[in-house]
């Protein structure tokens, strides 16, 4: 069956009315969460993930995109409104932005930034169905040898991609690898550092280190910074709907920050943050309005945010087809599948094709969604972004609590007459974990990254060297797996010189603007 085929398949699964609930709670959640001040998509999908977890796996995927884009949307309204990117991608929205709500035109920032991401979004899902297919008849001819290649791609362009420096990623990395290797070895039946604890036996919880790191952690960060910092929420005045002359200058906007988001998401270690840069840059070089940069110029609103959410939908192709998450978000989706026993690869298309392609076009479905709910409901989440951040941050807190004890909170300790659940105390102690990593500047997605894939590259490792008698050669001897090295080695250089390339274009341009 072609892709047209197989995409109507899946959008007649979406279409179903349990499905169509889920993808609608699935957005408002997203964007409630999201929008909230400090929170970025990858916060806001970790949050939510334990509230999947009742759920037949296709419902729970099509909830949890609409989650995605809807974290993903979320982010704009905190960069415009409150100058606070919830994330780096939201950087550029924000710098001009910001400029206009302060000019009493942040209605049709906000406008422009939610059409420009459904524009977006649905050019990158329609190449996301296009191009999956083409990578998978690719990928479905890996061996053991390339499967390790690739974990090793997924472990080189995780410790560049994230962090400050890519030793600070390998150090979270591994620890993200010692944790995997707690537990039952699959091939020997040995325990392994699970230190007489019967509850450590079956490994650790992805889930439970998501929501440690992500939401706990981010927490007690935010409970050490000082408490006497206020952000102002600029209100929205006049009406949100943009003028003509505002939709002339955004629609061309949309449309390259669509086609320039989407294949860098899907670069290993593309970073979103690449394509927004990009793009503000595209936007400075061809508007007819040059003198508006900086000051509040729309098309430095359209053309960063449609990027932003192209890039997300590209950063589906390398996670569906190969399992190798390039980004946080994507990091905790790929633990989204892994708690239904699922497997992101080029088997899945064949083992669970319906699953996938109905998930591919519950992103059409949630992008429709998502355009039709943000827009009149601007004043609402203008007013979520007036909750006290003790009141937010305890209710994370409650909520993380709750979510954890709801997918894994049997009581499994004593101490004397007091019993507690043996996962709340790991998602403390992790929680903790994660405030450190952040006080000292390490990167938290290693970690969920190292404790997902570092099995499966001990597993795919194991087989290589069994079926070759131990001859380590058998890692270099396919071509596959030698162009994933050639891969790995230019997926640390050539990000690296596209991001100082592109920041470099912006503090140019700002610098000129200055003198």
């Amino acid at each position: 069956m072609d892709t047209f085929g197989l995409l109507a398949n899946g959008l007649a699964a979406a279409m179903q009315w349990q499905n169509l609930i889920y993808a609608f709670i699935g957005v408002t959640l997203g964007t409630a969460v999201g929008v909230l001040p400090g929170i970025g998509p990858a916060l806001t999908v970790a949050l939510l993930l334990p509230v999947t977890y009742r759920l037949d796996p296709a419902g729970s995927l099509i909830m949890f995109a609409g989650i995605y884009y809807g974290g993903m949307y979320g982010g704009s309204t905190t960069s415009i409104l409150l100058n606070t990117p919830g994330e780096s991608a939201s950087i550029v929205t924000a710098l001009e932005g910001n400029k206009m709500a302060r000019k009493g035109r942040g209605g049709p920032a906000l406008a422009t930034a939610a059409i420009g991401s459904f524009v977006a979004g649905l050019i990158a899902t329609l190449a996301l169905a296009f191009v999956a297919p083409w990578v998978v008849r690719i990928a479905i001819a890996f061996g053991p040898a390339d499967y390790f290649a690739l974990m090793v791609l997924a472990f080189i362009t995780v410790s560049a991609a994230f962090g400050d420096s890519p030793l600070r990623g390998i150090t979270a990395l591994f620890i993200g690898l010692g944790l995997g290797v707690i537990g039952i070895d699959l091939q020997t039946g040995q325990a392994r550092l699970s230190f007489g604890i019967p509850d450590l036996l079956d490994g650790i919880e992805v889930t439970t280190l998501a929501v440690a790191l992500f939401a706990i952690g981010e927490t007690l960060a935010i409970a050490a910074t000082s408490a006497n910092v206020k952000d102002e929420v600029i209100a929205v005045k006049g009406s949100i709907w943009m003028t003509l002359e505002d939709w002339k200058r955004s629609w061309p906007a949309w449309l390259r920050g669509g086609f320039i988001g989407f294949p860098i998401g899907a670069m290993p270690a593309g970073g979103a943050e690449i394509g927004t840069f990009f793009s503000y840059a595209a936007e400075r070089r061809l508007t007819k309005h040059p003198e508006e940069f900086g000051e509040g110029a729309i098309e430095g609103v359209a053309g960063p945010e449609a990027a932003n959410n192209a890039s997300a939908a590209g950063t589906l192709v390398p996670l569906l087809t190969l399992g190798l998450p390039t980004s946080a978000t994507a990091a905790i989706m790929l633990a989204g599948f892994q708690q239904f026993g699922l497997q992101p690869g080029p088997l899945l298309f064949t083992s669970n094709a319906s699953l996938v392609w109905a998930l591919i076009a519950s992103l059409l479905v949630a992008n429709f969604m998502l355009l039709v709910l943000n827009l009149p409901l601007i004043g609402l989440w203008v007013r979520l972004l007036t909750i006290p951040k003790p009141w937010l941050y305890s209710g994370i807190l409650l909520f993380a609590t709750l979510g954890t004890l709801g997918a894994n909170g049997a009581m499994s300790g004593s101490l004397g007459p007091i019993r507690f659940s043996f996962e709340l105390m790991m998602l403390l102690g992790f929680g903790i974990l994660g405030y450190v990593l952040r006080r000292f500047g390490y990167p938290i997605a290693p970690v969920v990254i190292g404790l997902i894939l570092g099995p499966l590259a001990e597993q795919q490792l194991r087989r290589a060297l069994a079926i070759s008698q131990g001859d380590p050669v058998v890692l270099v001897h396919s071509p596959l797996a030698i162009g994933l090295y050639i891969v790995a080695a230019a997926a640390v250089l050539v990000p690296l010189y596209l991001r100082l390339r592109g920041k470099g274009e912006v503090l140019r341009q700002l610098a000129a603007d200055e003198d």
